[in-house]
């Protein structure tokens, strides 16, 4: 079996980063680790191998959203179909292993929506017979601006139509290589503003649709369109909106 990783490298967010993006990382090394336990439990270095003690990290700034993720309903609103919406811990684990496809939506114009239509092509292309919790990941390619603040200016996005047609179809976990699933986030705002709509902005999350999106892939052209199994299983946050997640696609090469 081969793993392909999907999952974007957490680092420490340039200085002109917005606060609102940023991720911060202090790393403590083993000697501070060794005052440490010395300070903890009145044991010198004298006592641990090589005088050393253990190397740590600390989140400093890491929002649930920041890295790649998967969103729970309770992100897009507070009630889902009249029920209060569920946060990330509630969410069965039966979602967050299983059969993927990817759609190949490479090469689409930032803010180009992708409607029934396109999916349903797409998925044609794949050859893929999509079943009830299967795991759709839409590529785009903007994974190539990921280490980049201009990450979150780029791409297509997927219709509230086409999130609608996945769900009926049994899709509960949808995945994307962009920064989120909508269009880009400056454009549907220009557009709910002039028309003065409810429902422009934010389209696709607020479809009123208990389903989960995985933001912020990586490596999705090291796919095939079908045959491989996804795992996204994201850390059980108590009441969270979203958690960060170790995503891999497993490739049985037998």
């Amino acid at each position: 079996m081969r793993f392909i990783d999907l999952s974007a490298p957490i680092v420490a967010s340039p200085s002109d980063t917005p606060d609102v993006l940023r991720t911060g990382i202090e790393f403590s090394d083993h000697q501070e680790g060794a005052e440490a336990i010395k300070t903890l439990f009145g044991v010198g270095g004298e006592l641990l191998r090589d005088g050393e003690g253990w190397a740590n990290e600390f989140f400093t700034r890491f929002g649930t959203h920041n890295s790649t993720h998967v969103d729970s309903p309770y992100h897009y609103n507070s009630t889902i179909e009249g029920e209060p919406a569920e946060t990330i811990d509630m969410l069965p684990l039966e979602w967050f292993v299983n059969p993927g496809v990817v759609l190949d939506f490479d090469g689409r114009s930032d803010g180009e929506v992708i409607d029934v239509p396109d999916v349903e092509a797409a998925l044609e292309t794949t050859g893929h017979d999509l079943k009830p919790l299967d795991i759709v990941l839409v590529r785009t390619g903007c994974d190539r601006w990921i280490d980049s603040v201009e990450y979150m200016a780029h791409g297509p996005g997927v219709s509230g139509a086409a999130t609608q047609w996945l769900y009926d179809k049994g899709v509960r976990v949808m995945g994307i290589d962009a920064w989120g699933w909508d269009r880009p986030l400056w454009m549907q705002a220009q557009v709910a503003i002039e028309s003065g709509e409810r429902g422009v902005f934010w389209q696709a999350h607020q479809m009123d649709l208990a389903y989960s999106q995985i933001e912020r892939l990586v490596n999705l052209d090291q796919l095939p369109a079908a045959g491989f199994t996804v795992s996204c299983l994201p850390l059980r946050i108590v009441g969270g909106s979203g958690a960060p997640a170790r995503v891999i696609a497993m490739l049985d090469e037998s």
